[in-house]
């Protein structure tokens, strides 16, 4: 069940309701929990469940949802088992035949591509970048060609390094660094990942929960090495346009680039059909 991500007015009535209703709300920190809860002057029993203790509670809260007991899941802020362990929970009940439903509601990383101002037809969450920088450039790497809006979530302290290592791998793209979501000091920055990463550099670190969005891989960004690569084995068991329909739907890769680079390669199968 989806909770505000800073402004309590963003909580569903459908949420309410359900919170009213359980029997017990497993939060990833009860204390922060305990605080929504009061605003909206509901009582309910409270119980942790997060990373440090998900394989401990888990048999206890399977145990209550055989019985019968009716269990909300929250997080924090935003919609549970987004970079949380409640989809071990959601996957355990599955196996076992509970029923499961959603509440949908807030998210900063979709709100953070509505205000954005970057492509969104096609968007990849990639999550939390790592926290060491060779680990997130070589990670930062393998998204390089995906032509998709990028969407992080990272840490003030780490802002200005996880910039700079962005404009370095993945070079002068447009990006938005969005801040404190529907809060009172929300804040929206957009610009280059260069100019990003020099304006965070020379600033006092940010404060407050940061979602960071990159616009999508230029068409002449596309590894046409690895396109090349699927071409060649596509071709040796299928026609060239269900290979060129086949790669550039795996790697997202420009059509007509495809089709180009595999009527080259036709030429040089003269026996290959088309």
């Amino acid at each position: 069940m989806a909770t505000p991500i800073g402004n309590a007015r963003d909580v569903t009535l459908r949420a309410l309701d359900v919170l009213e209703g359980v029997d017990l709300i497993a939060a990833e920190d009860t204390r922060v929990t305990s605080k929504l809860l009061a605003i909206f002057a509901i009582s309910r029993p409270l119980t942790a469940y997060n990373d440090h203790n998900g394989p401990h509670e888990r048999p206890h809260l399977l145990a209550k949802l055989r019985q019968g007991a009716r269990i909300a899941l929250v997080s924090d802020a935003s919609t549970p088992l987004v970079s949380d362990p409640g989809y071990k929970l959601v996957r355990e009940a599955l196996a076992e035949g509970i029923a499961v439903h959603a509440l949908p509601g807030a998210s900063a990383a979709l709100t953070g591509l509505a205000l954005a101002g970057l492509p969104t037809d096609r968007f990849l969450f990639a999550g939390f970048l790592p926290p060491k920088s060779a680990e997130r450039r070589t990670w930062l790497a393998e998204l390089k060609s995906l032509r998709a809006t990028l969407i992080f979530y990272d840490s003030p302290q780490r802002l200005a390094e996880s910039l700079a290592d962005m404009a370095a791998v993945l070079g002068d793209r447009p990006a938005a660094v969005t801040r404190e979501l529907t809060k009172l000091h929300e804040e929206v920055r957009r610009g280059s990942l260069p100019d990003l990463a020099a304006a965070y550099a020379a600033e006092d670190q940010p404060r407050g929960e940061i979602t960071l969005l990159v616009g999508p891989a230029d068409e002449a960004e596309t590894d046409m090495t690895a396109v090349d690569a699927a071409l060649d084995k596509a071709l040796e068991f299928m026609p060239v346009r269900a290979a060129v329909d086949l790669v550039s739907e795996l790697l997202k890769a420009p059509r007509k680039q495809v089709y180009a680079h595999a009527l080259a390669k036709k030429d040089a199968r003269p026996d290959q059909d088309a």
